[in-house]
């Protein structure tokens, strides 16, 4: 058998920081106070501490621990998305002006 490491991406490890802070929905925090939320959990308790603290949630209070995380990966992908760069429409394909040379 041989041992398999998992690898985070960079969101889920935001998402699961924002889970591991003390922010609330009920806040709806902004953008920037998401950002402080995330880098004070993750200086708290490190990338691989605020998985422990999703993971006992999890355990503990599966029916709440959902709504948390669905909340946390939704937030921190509109917060630490990168913005649409001018060669990408919504969709994130190229700009219907770069498919036809405009």
């Amino acid at each position: 058998m041989q041992l398999v490491m998992y690898h985070p991406s960079t969101s889920a490890v935001w998402a699961e920081a924002l889970f591991a802070s003390v922010l609330q929905r009920s806040e709806r925090p902004s953008p920037g106070q998401v950002r402080k939320a995330v880098t004070a959990a993750v200086r708290a308790y490190g990338g691989r501490g605020c998985a422990e603290l999703v993971a006992q949630e999890f355990g503990d209070h599966p029916e709440t621990a959902v709504e948390r995380m669905r909340w946390a990966r939704a937030v921190a992908g509109e917060v630490f998305a990168p913005p649409p760069g001018p060669a990408q429409d919504s969709r994130g394909g190229p700009s219907a002006a770069r498919r036809h040379g405009w």
